[in-house]
């Protein structure tokens, strides 16, 4: 038979002290003598007590469950997001429920308008299709937390990379290798390509800061930002005659596709192109050669989100409205003639 479950009861009985003292220790209230709080620490150890969350959540009126809403978890950069932010969440003694949009506008409006808020205490969404103007519009009053570009004029907190200022450091460092023809991977024209937007901003910056003119057939627009997309994308950039010796891809995926077609092209990498990409994920630091990259703080940015969303949870519209960019880093491997690093 399973054994009976240890409650704040059998723990006060061991330490001598009263079940609200034994709470006091378990939620933290400093006002809790050192000596009595190292006794009801021994007795919660001793007994292996383990707090009942579910009937504390629903005292306060909570579910102690936030959602992590992004558009496709097979993209390694949110694969990678979603687990920081499970562990950040864990700190917090939160459960994350993770929802995949697609990218799909229809679904990320369900998202945003609280489909599911009877079942989270706050969300941390990273839209790509809605504007900024949909989502000021937001009527639900869940807490929330925006990653990306998608600034609303509401209530949600928004934590972001300076998407411009990466690309140009990522396309100057191209520059000052001697590269002259540099081409761009990425570029998109939809609405709501704001990533796309601001990465092309940071690009055509940088060549205007190196001296180098800027060439319309050196910009490769894709559909999406997948390993697919950039092999496709460096195919056509080659058979255009457009003869880059540098390429920036919007980011690792499809620059990992378009240094296989580089390859299979006989070109050498870097020797003849240098190749760099953005968002650091782990394939990267295993390919031949291993990928240049601009990486995020991707361990700030779930930190960051989880930590802005427990807050709200609890202040609500009492907290203002706050914006950080987190730091990001040129990482120089070997598809640019740097060493291999992890």
């Amino acid at each position: 038979m399973d054994k009976p479950r240890v409650g704040l009861k059998d723990v006060a009985r061991l330490a001598g002290v009263s079940v609200k003292t034994v709470s006091n220790v378990v939620n933290g209230y400093v006002h809790v003598t050192p000596a009595t709080r190292t006794r009801v620490e021994a007795a919660i150890k001793e007994l292996n007590y383990r707090p009942n969350l579910s009937a504390r959540n629903l005292r306060q009126g909570r579910t102690g469950i936030i959602a992590l809403a992004v558009p496709e978890l097979d993209i390694p950069y949110f694969a990678e997001l979603a687990r920081l932010v499970v562990a950040a969440a864990e700190k917090h003694e939160l459960t994350v429920l993770i929802d995949q949009t697609g990218g799909s506008r229809e679904r990320e409006q369900l998202v945003a308008e609280g489909f599911r808020a009877h079942l989270i205490d706050g969300l941390i969404f990273s839209p790509l299709a809605l504007t900024s103007e949909e989502l000021a519009a937001r009527v639900d009053d869940t807490p929330m937390v925006l990653l990306g570009e998608r600034v609303s004029a509401g209530t949600a907190d928004h934590i972001v990379v300076d998407n411009v200022a990466a690309a140009k450091e990522a396309t100057l460092h191209l520059a000052s290798l001697g590269r002259r023809r540099i081409a761009a991977i990425g570029a998109q024209d939809f609405a709501a390509a704001e990533t796309s937007r601001l990465r092309l901003a940071g690009y055509l910056a940088a060549l205007e800061a190196a001296g180098l003119p800027s060439d319309d057939r050196l910009v490769v627009h894709v559909e999406a930002y997948h390993r697919a997309d950039g092999a496709r994308a460096m195919a056509r950039l080659l058979d255009s005659g457009a003869a880059p010796d540098a390429v920036f891809c919007f980011n690792d995926l499809m620059a990992l596709g378009a240094l296989r077609t580089l390859l299979e092209r006989g070109y050498s990498v870097p020797g003849q192109v240098a190749l760099a990409g953005f968002d650091d994920i782990e394939d990267g630091r295993y390919g031949t050669p291993t990928l240049t990259t601009i990486s995020p703080d991707k361990r700030e940015i779930a930190s960051r989100a989880v930590e802005f969303l427990a807050d709200r949870m609890v202040k609500g519209s009492r907290v203002e409205t706050r914006e950080i960019r987190v730091p990001h880093e040129l990482l120089i491997r070997e598809s640019t003639g740097g060493q291999t690093r992890s």
